[in-house]
């Protein structure tokens, strides 16, 4: 039998899916599993972009390709969506992607040659490792900690970690996997360091509705590093959206787009239904954001307050996205993840949650903490909580929080 490559065999696995046949098992023998593993809100899609589907459907005879770049009606819609947020595009600023996957794969393809460095604060989305190994990038990560909310390392650390090889920093904003909300001062300090050693910027802003404590500040503001900007957007999560698979690659950099919309014309098009619900979902009221924005925060306050009461547990309140990170009393965050689904319930009922190893690139790191998605509606989350704290107190593996030793020199600011 012929063997499967080395890529292959070492590619990353997913924290947040590979423990889903557990789950499939457990639900076959019975169990009611609660997922807040991953980011798949129970929040109506717009009825009215979902009717646009409908009626495109009905009317139209085939499902063709589109243009490779994504409608142009679209890109152009999506100007004026970028412009509340003050960024001044042009509709050829912008490409459109299956999903912000394949934005973040095309960035790298695109920036990056094999054995170039990227720095990047972790814990991170467990994607960015899979792409940077697909890449042959090398993911450089500067770490933050729960003990300091998992703020953003000062920039001296990010200039700390710079070498020849070097040749962006990327960074989440919110962020997933631990709410952070980066500020215009943060930002604008990262600007000075890639103009100060050439670098580009990947800026991930998929969440950029969801800042529950500030307003949102989009990278794209930063007119004097336009050239060395890359944002990756997705439609997925503020319209409820994820199997649409349709996101965005946006930047002024001619270089990047030119080199991008290559590899948009060797995988064809981005999804022709997925661009039809994208663009309906631009005429939606305003007041639908609104309400979800509401609706992510009491089931983050919900959660947050279940865990603060729970003996041994530390967690901080996420500014934004809608997951964040919990310190729990385990020896190991994926045994833990494992036997709630194979070994544990709690009326017929468990949680499913990611380890958070996964989101580290340092090894040995996240092995106590688990991710949280406050997808579902606080009913569901009251029983998921009820379960996980049964869980915590019953678990043959609980063990006193270990101190990150690092932890008290970490930059917060």
């Amino acid at each position: 039998m012929p063997l499967i490559s080395r890529r292959g065999k070492d590619a990353y696995t997913s924290p947040i899916r590979h423990l889903g046949p557990y789950a499939e098992e457990a639900k076959r023998n019975g169990k009611k599993v609660y997922h807040l593993n991953i980011g798949n809100p129970d929040i109506q899609t717009p009825a009215a972009a979902l009717a646009k589907v409908r009626e495109a459907a009905t009317v139209e005879k085939i499902v063709p390709y589109s243009p490779s770049k994504g409608f142009t009606s679209y890109r152009k819609k999506l100007v004026g969506y970028y412009k509340r947020f003050g960024a001044d595009l042009s509709y050829e600023d912008i490409i459109v992607t299956n999903g912000a996957s394949e934005g973040i794969l095309f960035s790298m393809f695109s920036c990056l040659d094999a054995g170039d460095e990227v720095i990047i604060p972790e814990p991170f989305y467990a994607i960015y490792n899979a792409f940077s190994y697909v890449s042959g990038v090398k993911l450089v990560a500067i770490t933050s900690y729960i003990e300091t909310g998992y703020a953003l390392p000062d920039p001296s650390e990010f200039e700390r970690y710079i070498t020849p090889r070097t040749k962006a920093l990327f960074i989440c904003n919110p962020n997933n996997p631990t709410g952070c909300v980066y500020s215009e001062k943060e930002l604008r300090q990262l600007g000075d360091i890639v103009k100060k050693h050439d670098l580009f910027l990947f800026v991930d802003e998929v969440y950029r509705e969801f800042s529950y404590e500030e307003d949102f500040f989009s990278v794209l503001k930063l007119k004097d590093i336009q050239d060395h900007v890359v944002v990756i957007d997705s439609i997925s999560k503020r319209f409820s959206a994820c199997g649409a698979r349709v996101g965005a690659l946006v930047s002024k950099n001619r270089g990047i787009l030119e080199s991008v919309n290559k590899y948009a014309e060797f995988r064809l098009s981005p999804p022709h239904f997925g661009q039809i619900l994208a663009e309906a979902t631009l005429d939606v009221d305003a007041s639908y954001i609104e309400n979800v924005k509401e609706e992510y925060i009491r089931r983050r306050d919900y959660l947050i307050d279940r865990l603060d009461k729970m003996e041994d547990v530390i967690c901080k309140k996420p500014k934004g996205a809608f997951y964040f990170l919990a310190k729990l009393p385990i020896d190991n965050s994926v045994k833990f993840c494992k036997w709630l689904l194979t070994d544990f319930d709690f009326k017929g009922k468990t949680v499913m949650l990611a380890p958070a190893s996964g989101f580290y690139a340092t090894p040995g790191l996240g092995t106590q903490e688990v991710r949280l998605a406050y997808v579902l509606k606080i009913e569901d989350l009251k029983i998921a909580m009820d379960c996980l704290e049964v869980a915590i107190k019953s678990y043959p593996g609980r063990m006193p929080i270990q101190q990150n030793e690092d932890s008290q020199q970490a930059f917060a600011y």
